[in-house]
């Protein structure tokens, strides 16, 4: 992909709507482009504020006065009306009200949990691009950083790993690209280290073989990172051999 492609990619970013192989390209030439970088940022911050967006609820009244005054509605013409000319039976007649009346409760309640469930799934697509363009805004922020520094490692096989550092942002930045997936019921795990005691920093997604993941917590006084295989949700300390060992570089 061309430098010029990749300047064009600056909103589906912001948007989270990039397959793998361009997201990870994209985040590369992030480290390099001033320009995007702020556009990323900005984009970002826009479609947070979108995310959040709400809809006006219903009053919590409004179904039960609905429910409430249903029952107060004349359903049926009265026995002097339509049903008594033709003959029709009052008693029957009542019958059918009832069901009426029921099956209006029913569609009413029928339908308010459609609203609610519909409701909690718009809720959910809006939480989850927040969440989304505030990592793409988290990861940007480090990969742009003026004292961003960088270091890179064969993790055998073919693939790689580049950690990128910010000390002004205190965070971290992890790329990897063509690593193994790990075996069944097993996850990669990354893991600060601070003076030789390792602090656990978060789980790479077990199914991605390409991957930027921003390290849980600050760097602090962090001297580089570690990647262990532990199980599935992680350990509190490596239970195995590191894949990989990598020091921080200074800005």
């Amino acid at each position: 992909m061309s430098t010029a492609e990749l300047h064009t990619l600056t909103g589906a970013y912001a948007l989270h709507a990039l397959p793998e192989d361009e997201r990870l390209a994209f985040e590369r030439h992030l480290g390099a482009c001033e320009a995007c970088g702020q556009e990323v940022r900005e984009l970002s911050a826009t479609a947070a504020r979108l995310g959040l967006a709400v809809s006006v609820a219903a009053p919590p009244a409004l179904r039960e006065r609905v429910l409430r005054d249903i029952t107060t509605v004349r359903q049926e013409a009265p026995a002097s009306g339509r049903s008594a000319r033709a003959g029709g039976s009052p008693g029957r007649a009542g019958r059918w009200s009832t069901y009426a009346l029921a099956a209006c409760v029913a569609a009413a309640a029928a339908f308010g949990g459609v609203a609610v469930w519909q409701n909690q799934v718009a809720q959910d697509a809006r939480q989850e691009a927040a969440r989304a363009a505030q990592h793409n805004e988290q990861v940007a922020r480090v990969l742009t950083a003026p004292d961003a520094a960088t270091s890179a490692a064969d993790l055998g096989n073919g693939a790689r790993g580049t950690v990128v550092v910010s000390q002004s942002v205190n965070r971290a930045v992890f790329l990897a690209s063509d690593m193994a997936r790990p075996p069944g019921g097993k996850v990669y795990q990354l893991w600060f280290d601070d003076g030789g005691t390792m602090r656990s920093a978060g789980l790479m997604d077990p199914s991605a073989t390409d991957d930027a993941v921003l390290l849980d917590g600050p760097v602090d006084r962090a001297s580089g990172m570690g990647i262990t295989v532990e199980p599935a949700g992680g350990s509190e300390q490596p239970t195995s051999d590191p894949v990989a060992l990598m020091e921080f570089q200074d800005a």
